[in-house]
């Protein structure tokens, strides 16, 4: 059987699960006890947040551990946006009123993003009064640097952008992007969960104010995941309880987890470089092959700007489902997309956001790839090329 559903989630790697293991079975004490075994908790936390502050070139202070890639979108979306509307109401009165005649503030992102992403912005609308802005993409899912720029007004408080798209693979350019957000001094949040391990990830080089990652998609545990956001970003918490994490995110910490993490994300930043060409060429090539041999067949996504582990097509004519069915048949399981969605019966919303017919974006299947994938797709893609003829074969 070959696993071509990386996106959804990754193994651990031996290396995390050997890191981790000390701090499950021998220094597994509360880093807020003030004993031996809890400062020696205290200070492998300490060390995980300096770790993963280094690959992310931020402030060690600057790290928050979360549970994941959704609880991270949540609290950058959420936390920096009401931190943001309040410190407005507190200023209105001195700034003689200028204030909002479209309700307490602005956010903007797009109708591809997350899940997470998405039904946090709807959430600040819902119960905050919040206006949002979710700005088009074009026919190969990406978003134009001067479209979020003409979405921006005077009460914008945060833009939230997925720096690779988790169904199609499409590639932001988040430099540019935020480039022109400090112009106008907005926040960028990048939800950078799939684009871990493939992209690159230093602030000084995207420029960021806040960054998602999870650990599960890097071989690290489900459960474990990063919201780096600068200092200077105010912060509102959704966890209210000790004040771990520096009052950001309340809950005893959770260290071997973040030993993992931090392990994980180092390993995969070591690799990118070379497991990005070598499986970017692999990926390439089945592409090429699928398109060949599959009339039906159609990449969805940028073809140029995207994941070197992502291809995803549409079988005009097909049911995705039923093509997923016969490739595990025949030995190998993909995804008709994210896994947060799976079980819904309505079309990919990031396939619909690209101007693809419902009828159309059913039919879509999602291969994602190891990074350590080191040979040719070709029987994957002999594969492809049965099951679509399987299931367009007349009566089916």
């Amino acid at each position: 059987m070959l696993y071509l559903d990386n996106a959804a989630t990754t193994p651990v790697r031996p290396e995390v699960l050997e890191a981790m293991m000390p701090y499950l079975t021998r220094w597994y004490g509360n880093p807020s006890s003030h004993h031996t075994v809890g400062e020696a908790a205290a200070d492998a936390l300490a060390e995980a947040r300096a770790r993963v502050a280094r690959v992310l070139g931020l402030r060690a202070g600057d790290i928050v551990f979360t549970s994941g890639g959704t609880e991270a979108n949540n609290l950058a979306i959420k936390g920096i946006a009401i931190a943001a509307a309040l410190r407005r109401a507190d200023e209105a009165p001195r700034r003689a009123e200028s204030a909002d005649a479209h309700g307490r503030a602005h956010v903007v992102t797009t109708p591809i993003e997350h899940e997470s992403v998405l039904e946090s912005v709807a959430y600040l609308e819902r119960v905050h009064g919040f206006a949002a802005t979710h700005v088009p993409v074009d026919a190969e899912a990406r978003v134009s640097t001067d479209a979020v720029d003409r979405s921006l007004r005077d009460d914008t408080v945060l833009v939230s952008i997925g720096y690779a798209n988790n169904e199609v693979g499409t590639v932001q350019d988040a430099a540019d992007i935020a480039a022109a957000l400090r112009e106008r001094r907005v926040p960028l949040h990048l939800d950078a969960v799939q684009a871990a391990g493939w992209l690159p990830l230093s602030a000084a080089e995207l420029g960021y104010d806040a960054i998602s990652l999870a650990g599960h998609k890097l071989g690290a545990p489900k459960g474990t995941g990063v919201l780096g956001i600068r200092g200077r970003i105010p912060l509102e918490p959704l966890l209210h309880g000790g004040g771990q994490e520096r009052g950001r995110r309340s809950g005893t910490e959770d260290v071997a987890g973040a030993i993992g993490f931090a392990t994980a994300l180092e390993l995969a930043e070591s690799e990118r470089v070379e497991a990005s060409a070598r499986v970017g060429a692999i990926r390439d090539r089945f592409i090429a092959r699928v398109l060949e041999h599959v009339p039906s067949a159609r990449l969805t996504g940028d073809p140029v700007h995207r994941l070197a582990g992502t291809a995803s097509f549409t079988f005009a004519g097909t049911s995705g489902e039923a093509v997923l069915l016969e490739l595990e048949r025949r030995g190998v399981v993909s995804s008709s997309g994210s896994a947060c969605a799976a079980g819904s019966d309505e079309p990919s919303h990031v396939l619909l956001a690209m101007g693809i017919a419902p009828d159309v974006a059913q039919t879509a299947v999602r291969f994602t790839f190891p990074r350590w994938l080191n040979a040719p797709l070709d029987a994957v893609a002999d594969a492809v090329e049965a099951s679509v003829a399987a299931v367009s074969a007349p009566g089916r």
